[in-house]
């Protein structure tokens, strides 16, 4: 039984009347019966509904049915639904205020599970570019020249979206031409020819030339280009390289003939044009290895590795006013695996997640893109700690077990209206909370690092008050090395957090850099560094 059947259950038997919950899939579906407690459940006629959108909650209507006489009112909300309640006595006057009872309750609970169906679709769409982003990703490291790893990824997007035709043009700045790299094409067509970038008619140079995806139904900007690749409506994302000034348009991925007759969604579009940036990657990188590019050259694409992989972290600001919170990693090699996340969680709580991927470098920097993406999700499902890093470990675990890897995690959930923290640490050593009187408690391991333990996660809670300070930082901190290989230690980190307490948070996390540039001096880090500091505003 649902839980909407079972509030009209309760509400028949404590009011002595049927009720019954009628739902509708658009304006012109008809009225499908969702729940029910007796009653007549023959659907109303479109005239005894009274309005279908933004009707108040006392709207109430009457009509007479096999079973006596019956109230409608329109629940209120995102679905559309209506509660019928009778047979009710002519004069029985508490029948409206049933209603006005009911029908908020209903509302909420019909709100609820639109909200839950709707992150639900988001979740699979978010695992479904995970796990397109993550293939493209190995075909960047595994390939060698453009053609094979074009037709590769080609064919990966064609088959995420149902796609049974389409190409892959790359721009030719000399010619001006966008060149077809690999096509997939219907059987017999011609070869597919270079489309000019400023042919009008033609929807892939108009994308390479605006830099937006387009999606045009069959018979629209039909061109004698394209016809070797399309078949009815397509869908084409420009190919663009990131970098620090914006973007470099690089060519155009044009799909077409989606399986099963259906035309393409804006949740198609979405999900290819998030892709676009990969595999402006992916070509951009095969031709730096056809090219043999200097190592300067390579130097420069870390660098912007790095300014790319640093957007992907929040600024303090994202949790604020809830709380103060400032926070800096610095990679070892460019990219890295350390990071951190922030989340405000609502009713007053914030949520902080700071993690440690084993080694560091290209692929530590992957699993750490994978856990900021899933974790923006998980964390908004739940405010346990513990089933946020539960469903974060189900959506790594098959990564973490292919590279071999670990990470360390700590994810603490302050609320600060109830004066409690709530965390979940997997292996993290360096978290704690520092008291305004200096006291320094550390948030213990509750589980082994993600990717080396049992699947069953833990959480701990402690008081929080209001002047408390959140720290977390990485092992790379508390490890850095002097000329003579000496670490600097946790004490000393330690020290200084305590010191500074009183500051504002982004003085604090400065003050720990100082101590560790100055006792590294010239060395280089071989770890990669982060801190993150917090005060509940």
């Amino acid at each position: 039984m649902s839980e909407l059947a079972r509030v009209l259950d309760a509400f028949s038997e404590a009011y002595g009347c049927g009720a019954v919950l009628w739902t509708q899939a658009g304006a012109d579906a008809p009225l499908e019966v969702a729940a029910t407690s007796g009653g007549d459940v023959t659907p109303p006629a479109r005239a005894e509904l009274g309005a279908t959108d933004g009707a108040p909650e006392d709207q109430v209507r009457e009509r007479a049915t096999a079973l006596g006489r019956q109230l409608v009112a329109r629940i209120p909300g995102r679905t559309r639904a209506w509660l019928g309640v009778g047979p009710v006595a002519d004069d029985d006057g508490d029948a409206m205020r049933w209603m006005r009872v009911l029908v908020p309750v209903l509302a909420q609970m019909l709100q609820s599970q639109w909200e839950a169906r709707r992150a639900t679709d988001e979740l699979a769409e978010r695992y479904e570019e995970i796990n397109l982003l993550y293939s493209i990703s190995e075909i960047l490291g595994r390939t060698v020249t453009l053609e094979e790893a074009a037709r590769t990824i080609l064919m990966e997007v064609a088959e995420t979206v149902g796609a049974e035709y389409g190409a892959l043009l790359v721009h030719d700045a000399v010619s001006g031409l966008l060149r077809p790299v690999t096509a997939l094409r219907v059987a017999g067509a011609a070869t597919a020819i270079p489309i000019p970038i400023d042919e009008a008619v033609s929807v892939t140079a108009r994308v390479f030339r605006t830099r937006r995806a387009l999606l045009v139904n069959a018979g629209v900007l039909e061109s004698e280009y394209e016809a070797s690749f399309r078949e009815g409506a397509m869908l084409s994302v420009p190919i663009v390289w990131t970098t620090p000034d914006g973007g470099i348009p690089l060519g155009v991925v044009s799909l077409s003939g989606r399986r099963g007759g259906f035309g393409f969604t804006a949740g198609d579009e979405k999900l290819v044009a998030a892709v676009g940036s990969q595999i402006g990657t992916a070509i951009q990188n095969a031709r730096l290895v056809r090219a043999s590019i200097d190592q300067e050259r390579l130097a420069s694409e870390m660098r912007l590795a790095h300014d790319l992989q640093m957007r992907l972290l929040p600024s303090g600001a994202a949790v604020a006013p809830d709380a103060m919170c400032a926070a800096r990693v610095e990679a070892a090699d460019g990219v890295g695996g350390d990071f951190y996340n922030l989340f405000r969680l609502g009713g007053g709580r914030t949520g902080v997640l700071v993690g440690d991927v084993s080694s560091h470098g290209y692929r530590a920097a992957l699993i750490m893109a994978l856990v900021m993406s899933a974790s923006a999700i998980h964390a908004q499902t739940t405010a346990d700690p513990a089933e946020t890093v539960q469903a974060l470990l189900a959506t790594l675990e098959e990564e973490l077990h292919e590279t071999e890897m670990f990470l360390s995690l700590c994810y603490a959930v302050i609320d600060r209206d109830a004066g409690t923290l709530r965390w979940t640490n997997s292996g993290h050593p360096h978290a704690f909370v520092i008291g305004a009187d200096g006291t320094v408690t550390r948030l213990e391991a509750t589980d082994p690092p993600l990717g080396l333990g049992p699947d069953a996660l833990h959480a701990a809670a402690r008081p929080w008050k209001a002047d408390d300070l959140l720290v977390i930082f990485t092992d790379g901190v508390s490890d850095a090395r002097d000329a003579r290989g000496k670490a600097l230690g946790e004490k000393r980190v330690l020290d200084v957090l305590t010191a500074r307490r009183r500051e504002l948070p982004s003085r604090i996390v400065d003050g720990v850099f100082a101590l560790v540039e100055g006792h590294m001096g010239r060395n280089r880090p071989h770890d990669d560094q982060a801190v993150v500091v917090l005060r509940s505003s």
